[in-house]
Formats: C-alpha cells, sequence, structure tokens
C-alpha cells in the first residue's frame, strides 16, 4: 500500500509539473523536430477523420451512455483499429480507443523513462506520450508523416502511444482469433507476449491482438519515472 500511495503522489506531481510547463509555453516542443509532421502536411486528414467517426459511433454503444449498448455479433467479431510496428500488424479494441492523432506538439518532461516521450494536452487533459516502439525494446526508426498518436483508455487510465502507422478500423470474428495460449510461438514476436490476448489470422495477415489492460497497467508501464 505504501508503494503504491508514493506511486500515485510521484505520477500526481509528474502531472503538476507537466501542466506548468505546458502553460508556460504557446506551443510544446515538437518530438523529432521536423515540419512535416504539423497539422495539414502529414497524411491524409480524410483518414484520420474518417477513424474519428467511426470511433465516435463505436463511443456511443459503450454501456454507460446514453444510446444501449450492443453486444458484438461473434460472427462479424469486435472491432479493432489495426497499427503497424516495424512490419508487423498489431490491434487494439476499438472500445479502449479514443482517437487517432498527428504526432504534433508533445512537451518533453524530466526525470522520465526514455520511452516517455512527453505529455500532450488532449482535449483539455494531460496524458503521457509513450514511444510504443522503445516501451517494447524494438529497434527505433525516425518519426516520419505516417507516425500517429493513439489515445487509448482502459477505465481511468489514458496513455497516448506513439506507432508507426494506423491503417484501417475491422472487424475480427471469433472464428478467426487464436488465444495466446493456443497461439504457435513464431505468431506473436517475443516482445509482444506479455501484453498480447492473441493472434488473429485474416486471409494471409497475422494480426497480433493487443489487450489495453496489460499494457496500460503492465509493472513497466506504471514505473515511468527515470532510473537512478
Amino acid at each position: 500500500m505504501a508503494s503504491d500511495d508514493l506511486k500515485m503522489r510521484q505520477r500526481d506531481a509528474l502531472m503538476v509539473q507537466a501542466k506548468a510547463m505546458l502553460a508556460s509555453q504557446r506551443s510544446g516542443t515538437q518530438i523529432g523536430g521536423s515540419p512535416d509532421l504539423r497539422e495539414g502536411r502529414s497524411g491524409s486528414p480524410a483518414s484520420i477523420s474518417a477513424l474519428q467517426s467511426q470511433l465516435a459511433q463505436i463511443s456511443q454503444l459503450r454501456p454507460g451512455n446514453t444510446v444501449s449498448a450492443v453486444q458484438p455479433d461473434p460472427v462479424t467479431g469486435e472491432q479493432y483499429l489495426v497499427f503497424s510496428l516495424l512490419e508487423r500488424e498489431c490491434a487494439l479494441k476499438a472500445e479502449h480507443i479514443q482517437g487517432v492523432e498527428r504526432l504534433v506538439d508533445v512537451t518533453a518532461v524530466p526525470n522520465v523513462a526514455p520511452w516517455v516521450r512527453g505529455v500532450i494536452n488532449l482535449r483539455g487533459s494531460i496524458a503521457s506520450v509513450v514511444d510504443l516502439r522503445t516501451f517494447l525494446d524494438m529497434e527505433q526508426l525516425s518519426y516520419n508523416p505516417r507516425t500517429r498518436l493513439l489515445s487509448v483508455q482502459y477505465n481511468e487510465m489514458v496513455i497516448c502511444l506513439v506507432v508507426d502507422a494506423v491503417s484501417e478500423m475491422m472487424p475480427i470474428p471469433n472464428a478467426a482469433i487464436t488465444s495466446i495460449g493456443s497461439v504457435r510461438q513464431a505468431t506473436i514476436p517475443p516482445w509482444a507476449i506479455p501484453f498480447a490476448l492473441g493472434s488473429a489470422s485474416l486471409d494471409q495477415r497475422a494480426v497480433v491482438l493487443l489487450d489495453a489492460a496489460r499494457l496500460l497497467f503492465s509493472d513497466k508501464m506504471q514505473r515511468y519515472e527515470a532510473l537512478e
């Protein structure tokens, strides 16, 4: 309990510090420093708008909203947001995705783990930005116009994940999913195993299904402070 209280105080202190830094800047520090990542010059606005529209529709079906929740059809399956890391396709359940953003206006904060790139003002709230490649100990690449920021929520936790690209929103039927306990070792890379639900086989595609809860509430994600 004392350890949990300490983590909470450290996280609160980080958020206070981040808010002060954001307030003192007219615009945040842009990761990578490349103007090509700014709004209007990266990727297709229509694709992001379409994804945001789909996410908004899905959010209306979540429990607790005024619209009655609809159970996913086991044949068509639940909706997943598919994105890429290196050359591997991954996916998270769309119900846990708040939005898809371009990578702009990230404010760096001191004394955090190297995979924490900083914080952003996400529609009025402060959210941490995590480079998913670095977090998963993968090969590092420079950010480019296809780089995207996924705001992922589970319960009250919201973390923004930097991914290589976002391809589509799609339903994945239960019949196409192999659980983590049954999947062949070669299907899921070692870096994904601690955070994976399983793998989905779609035509000639193998998509790694990540678990938002395992990812956001993992011990590593909670230890965001820089190592001494």
